[in-house]
């Protein structure tokens, strides 16, 4: 029998690398696609962890207030009402970026369905779903290719 099949519970963690969650092992900045040097923006979301977790792939990053042409928006939302937001925020990133609307695992007053149709009523599809976090789920929405 090998070393490795040998080993009870998860893999050890090595130094420098990020933290993944729930059953994939890739990092959540791989999930999501951040790469090196993208211009990102955080919208509602305050975790400290995850914004220096971010700053290691990339120093573009802007809080608050999305600037020009921004490769992607990470939204967290608490209800429908901010998904309002989208037709502003689609505005704001380049042609082929992206917005990862973020959302309280488990609420009945805002489902995955809540924001693919807010999403599709401003011009946006969905294209990948994550556990983004414990806590938070997350849906990628971009500009369809045919409106491009």
């Amino acid at each position: 029998m090998s070393v490795a099949s040998e080993r009870k519970g998860p893999a050890p963690r090595r130094a420098g690398r990020a933290a993944t969650v729930g059953y994939s092992k890739r990092s959540r900045l791989d999930k999501l696609g951040v790469k090196p040097g993208m211009r990102v923006a955080l919208m509602g979301l305050t975790e400290a962890a995850f914004q220096h977790e971010l700053r290691t792939r990339t120093e573009d990053v802007s809080v608050g207030r999305p600037r020009k042409d921004t490769d992607m928006v990470l939204f967290e939302v608490n209800g429908p009402a901010a998904l309002a937001r989208l037709a502003t925020l689609r505005g704001t990133i380049k042609r082929n970026g992206s917005i990862w609307v973020l959302w309280p695992k488990g609420q009945a007053h805002i489902k995955e369905d809540t924001i693919r149709s807010a999403a599709i009523a401003r011009g946006l599809v969905d294209v990948k779903v994550i556990a983004f976090s414990e806590t938070l789920s997350g849906l990628k929405l971009v500009i369809p290719l045919a409106r491009r």
